[in-house]
């Protein structure tokens, strides 16, 4: 699962630039200014890491008029998502499968589906409970939630019996402190997908890619 932080309107000037001139500009790297600060909670790729990462499938993509219509007229969503990247102050990201942990102790009931996790309504939930809950709170009912679920296994808490108890606590800490961190910065489009995922289908509503580019 990966959360992008984005500059909402920082996208909508870059889709509504000439294509080529926005080509010409990320070859020169002289766009860098447009790219906001990174969160130094977050992730995120360098600059240069990121615009050779979008002019390579820039390379595959043709078209006159603004970079909003040649992506739509070459259904380049994974280009899309690249900028989406590259204007966004970093990334919150953690393994799907211990994702069920944080989205279910942020919005206190239980997930049937993974694909739950994805949902707008689900992530409505997590943002509301997240503004009213504490960094500190959330992160101990994650590791209290975790260390239940390996009771209830029959999983040993004994750190001398299972090396990787301190760094799996410690991962939980910080994975669920960060998120935390990510949904209260309100000033930014919160961009939502996973790995493997379909790039039309990364986001919700109006800042899902998909309506993004063929609306």
């Amino acid at each position: 699962m990966r959360l992008h932080l984005v500059d909402g309107e920082g996208l909508n000037q870059i889709l509504e630039m000439d294509w080529n001139h926005f080509i010409s500009q990320m070859e020169s790297s002289s766009l860098r200014s447009l790219r906001p600060a990174p969160d130094s909670r977050l992730g995120r790729d360098f600059d240069i890491d990121c615009e050779a990462e979008f002019l390579d499938l820039a390379d595959e993509i043709s078209g006159d008029g603004t970079v909003r219509n040649v992506l739509s007229q070459n259904d380049a969503h994974n280009a899309l998502l690249k900028i989406v990247e590259w204007v966004s102050i970093g990334h919150w990201e953690a393994w799907e499968g211990r994702c069920f942990l944080y989205i279910e102790n942020a919005i206190g009931r239980e997930l049937e589906h993974v694909d739950d996790m994805y949902s707008y309504e689900v992530w409505n939930e997590v943002r509301e409970s997240l503004s009213q809950m504490g960094e500190s709170e959330y992160s101990e009912k994650v590791c209290a939630d975790w260390m239940q679920r390996r009771k209830d296994m029959g999983e040993t808490l004994d750190e001398s019996k299972d090396p990787r108890i301190i760094p799996t606590f410690e991962a939980h800490d910080r994975n669920s402190r960060t998120l935390h961190h990510a949904v209260n910065q309100k000033m930014y489009v919160q961009i939502l997908g996973r790995e493997h995922l379909d790039a039309k289908l990364w986001g919700h509503g109006d800042w899902n890619l998909g309506y993004l580019l063929d609306s």
